[in-house]
């Protein structure tokens, strides 16, 4: 069902550039082809995961995260039957301590495949990542996950981009200034 779900979702998706296409295209034959495409331990060539990025305002809330030693939006693996919105909103809320997080648009925001370098026994892999948009009411309560992240802020959408500094991101970054 999560399967039917997903590639429904994607079907009505749009991208908005040839490099979100490539990756839109990538993500539905995963999902369409690889039963374990929802499976963490799938790595070739890798497996869906879900991101939040959380505003309030025009900031942006960024980790840098502790293993890939990066600014990074919240994101992470999708855990047991979860859809990738369900995952994205709990990692958001795990990495970030916000309670109060909620959807800021309908469905998929962005998508993006991404290299995940070798690591803690597992080897070099994909992250088929499906992106949501959600806001806080509560930017204060934000507190670091020391176990994820090396330092949370909320960063200004101008330095967000410089910050993150990847295609992708500043992809992002354009959709939620269309936003506001």
């Amino acid at each position: 069902m999560r399967r039917l779900d997903l590639l429904a979702q994607l079907e009505r998706y749009r991208p908005i550039d040839a490099l979100e296409a490539q990756h839109h295209q990538a993500i539905v034959e995963l999902v369409g082809q690889a039963p374990g495409a929802f499976d963490r331990d799938h790595f070739a060539p890798g497996h869906i995961t879900a991101s939040c990025f959380i505003v309030h305002g025009d900031a942006l809330l960024l980790h840098h995260h502790r293993r890939l030693n990066r600014w990074l939006q919240m994101g992470g693996h999708v855990e047991g039957d979860e859809d990738p919105a369900a995952a994205a909103l709990r990692e958001g809320s795990e990495e970030s301590g916000l309670r109060d997080l909620a959807l800021a648009s309908d469905g998929i925001f962005d998508l993006d495949v991404h290299l995940i370098p070798a690591g803690r026994g597992e080897p070099e892999h994909r992250h088929f990542d499906v992106r949501f948009l959600a806001r806080t009411a509560t930017p204060d309560a934000a507190v670091i996950d020391a176990a994820e992240s090396n330092e949370l802020a909320w960063v200004p959408l101008a330095a967000a981009e410089s910050i993150m500094n990847e295609a992708a991101s500043s992809r992002v970054i354009q959709k939620i200034r269309s936003r506001l």
